[in-house]
């Protein structure tokens, strides 16, 4: 970017960032509405598929959006939270918007944006939050591109998060555990009837595994609204899988077909189950009647990424920088960790947000970290090491916790006793929030999105 353009995009980012922050939610959609409508509802200008879940929400939209684009379409892309730059939340055909775009979508909606904040306050409501502005930015951007279908994915919950202005052709539920108890609810259940909310009438609602209670729930959802359902196990799923220099191969059983030999350059039986989930998404989204070419299948897979996630960032010793940020996400780490590398001992460098399962988090992590090096990823929310430290010695004992004060140091201290052990079958993996594995990213130079 020119320095005209930073200062423009920085400008931005400052008065986005003075409105309610993403972690505190006034839930409802009076305000995203009212924004739409004064717009002329541009999120109904394209196609959309709605995602929702747990984990893998971000990896699994990644995918969807790969494969379409391998297929010859436009596409939009909307994920969060953003790893380092604001405009990676809103994608064009699989690039992060340009910042000067960002900036000029933010102007045109500004006029609007006072509007709906001055009719909401004099109803005694909030202004519009962070994740709502840029919400409606998204759906504008997509309409002006114009794409010729966007990929969704939720920032909280489903029923009342800013993104269910949408009427989807498809809507994804990735796997559902506890996570934001305070917003979505204190038990599973409760959780998975405010993630049942983007299933619509009319849409075809592609599930991933789920447990019991969460199945049953988005079942009853998809009757009550009478939306088609496919679900990962019944209707297609992953057939067998092979691990694979950078990766894994996949044979896939679709919704109407069989996809051979796919190699997907991300680790994890997660990260295959939430590819079976992509393609299935796509082939609802075509009719759900079509074998879709193999050719563009194997490209889709192919190219995908998904930083943070399980990422290697350095060899020699190994780091790996994943997002776990809840005793689900960590647990599915363990596996993966000891499924897709061989490491003899794993040194972990762990900062979590103090709202979270701290305590979930390292019971998760303990069967597969040799030693935790806990620290503070910088971010206000953060627990601070010391807190961390005190929790951790409970799961670990107190030999196996190490305390440094700022992320650069913890994982210089883990590379050192990594280096130490002389042996090369020790990883290092920096874990604990999207925040903490951002940050790691930078210190080990690592910027691509």
């Amino acid at each position: 970017m020119t320095l005209p353009e930073i200062q423009e995009l920085s400008r931005v980012e400052e008065v986005l960032e003075s409105r309610w922050p993403e972690t505190k939610i006034e839930p409802n959609l009076d305000r995203i509405s009212h924004l739409m409508t004064l717009l002329g509802d541009p999120q109904f200008a394209y196609p959309v598929i709605h995602i929702t879940g747990t984990n893998g929400k971000t990896s699994t939209a990644r995918m969807i959006e790969s494969l379409l684009r391998s297929m010859g379409l436009r596409t939009g892309l909307v994920t969060s939270p953003h790893l380092h730059q604001v405009t990676e939340r809103i994608r064009l055909s699989g690039e992060p918007i340009p910042a000067e775009k960002f900036v000029e979508i933010y102007d045109e909606l500004e006029p609007y944006l006072a509007i709906v904040d001055s009719e909401s306050i004099a109803n005694g409501g909030p202004a519009m939050s962070y994740f709502e502005v840029l919400t409606g930015m998204a759906f504008a951007a997509f309409a002006d591109a114009p794409v010729d279908v966007a990929v969704v994915e939720v920032g909280m919950g489903g029923a009342w998060d800013a993104t269910n202005v949408v009427s989807p052709q498809v809507s994804v539920v990735t796997p559902i555990g506890m996570d934001h108890a305070d917003y979505l609810g204190d038990t599973v259940e409760k959780i998975a009837i405010e993630k049942s909310g983007i299933i619509k009438s009319g849409s075809i609602a592609v599930l991933s595994y789920q447990d019991p209670v969460p199945a049953e729930v988005l079942l009853a959802r998809a009757a009550t609204v009478d939306a088609m359902v496919a679900r990962q196990g019944v209707e297609f799923s992953v057939r067998d899988r092979a691990l694979a220099i950078g990766g894994q191969v996949l044979n896939l059983d679709g919704l109407n077909g069989t996809y051979e030999e796919i190699l997907l350059p991300l680790f994890g039986a997660h990260q295959a189950a939430n590819a079976s989930v992509a393609l299935a998404a796509v082939e609802a989204f075509f009719g759900g009647t079509l074998t879709l070419d193999i050719d563009a299948v194997r490209e889709g897979f192919g190219s995908v990424s998904s930083p943070g996630r399980l990422e290697v960032v350095r060899r020699s010793p190994t780091v790996i920088v994943d997002a776990a940020h809840n005793p689900h996400g960590a647990a599915v780490l363990a596996t993966a960790l000891e499924e897709s590398f061989t490491f003899d001992q794993v040194i972990g460098v762990i900062s979590v947000m103090a709202d979270k399962d701290v305590m979930g988090v390292l019971q998760a992590l303990e069967p597969v970290m040799t030693d935790v090096v806990v620290t503070w990823n910088g971010a206000q929310r953060a627990m601070l090491a010391p807190e961390i430290a005190e929790l951790a010695i409970q799961v670990f004992g107190e030999d196996r916790v190490h305390v440094e004060s700022s992320l650069t140091s913890a994982i210089d201290r883990a590379i050192q006793m990594a280096d130490d052990a002389g042996m090369n079958g020790v990883g290092v993996v920096v874990t604990g929030s999207v925040v903490t594995a951002a940050a790691a990213r930078l210190i080990m130079g690592k910027t691509n999105t």
